[in-house]
């Protein structure tokens, strides 16, 4: 229930560690945890995280495989990620338990003439601005923002009914916006993934010129209650960001400031919020995860 508050408000980020926390839970109810899993594949795919609302949507579907708001999600993660051919795979396994679903017959169809050479991006925009008259640090920024337009109704399910929502607007992911302080300076909402636990970390205003590690010195003064092995601690992590169009993996240097990495060629700020996966240093789970990807290190 906080989970779909949070995305009713269009708090995406909160209602991923909602929704999180109740998978944790391990009710043991499998109705529930597929709402679960589909619900916070909904909230990552609003975030840009398309790999995992497509990992979410999988272990949904193998929980109940006739779930249809899985497959659809998981389709339209397929299409995001241009692997148009198991996108209508998906639409296909969707159609055989309901022939009729207006959703899938669409992206059915959006899937078929993709294949056949047409394109699905978001509208990519240098990131030049000016606020209240004054220029954004005096020069543009270079930061490369996609927005991710959607003229489709959200939905996510609470278990006995379900709750319709309006469409994604880019500006505000997560609930918090980039602003301008009193110095002129941009503070962005930043989204920390860790995708050995499952768990996410949300900053409501990152300086731009703050580096990482301040952050993680803060974050991990303590240890986590879900690091079981201790491994977490702010000199023992790395940082990345993905470029999921070319399925790379770029590490960030602890050391930057928040602008330096957006400002990197292939990093792109979706729905507002910039993104980072955080890993143990030299853990068997990052050596798996990066396993069949280029990774540009430091």
């Amino acid at each position: 229930n906080e989970g779909n508050e949070y995305f009713k408000e269009k708090d995406y980020g909160r209602a991923v560690a909602a929704y999180s926390e109740g998978l944790r839970r391990r009710c043991g109810d499998t109705e529930l945890d597929t709402v679960l899993l589909t619900n916070r594949a909904a909230a990552h795919f609003h975030l840009g995280n398309y790999r995992s609302a497509l990992n979410d949507a999988i272990q949904a579907k193998k929980l109940k495989p006739t779930h249809l708001k899985a497959i659809i999600r998981g389709a339209l993660c397929h299409i995001e990620l241009k692997n148009f051919l198991e996108a209508i795979a998906w639409c296909e396994e969707g159609l055989q338990i309901d022939p009729e679903d207006k959703k899938l017959v669409e992206l059915r169809a959006k899937a078929d003439k993709l294949k056949l050479g047409g394109t699905f991006l978001g509208t990519q925009t240098d990131f030049s601005t000016r606020y209240q008259g004054r220029a954004v640090m005096g020069t543009a920024l270079n930061i490369k923002l996609v927005l991710e337009p959607s003229d489709e109704e959200e939905e996510v399910s609470d278990g006995l009914a379900e709750i319709s929502l309006d469409g994604f607007h880019s500006d505000s992911a997560t609930g918090a916006k980039v602003h301008l302080d009193a110095d002129g300076n941009l503070n962005w909402p930043v989204l920390f993934l860790y995708p050995e636990h499952e768990q996410t970390d949300f900053t409501v205003a990152f300086h731009e010129n703050s580096r990482f590690i301040d952050h993680l010195m803060v974050m991990f003064a303590e240890l986590p209650p879900w690091d079981l092995e201790k491994k977490y601690l702010p000199n023992n992590l790395e940082l990345y960001f993905e470029d999921e169009e070319r399925e790379e993996m770029y590490e960030v240097n602890p050391e930057h400031t928040l602008l330096q990495v957006l400002q990197h060629e292939r990093y792109f700020v979706k729905a507002g919020t910039p993104t980072v996966l955080v890993f143990a240093k030299r853990s068997p789970f990052s050596k798996k995860y990066f396993s069949g990807k280029k990774v540009h290190r430091l």
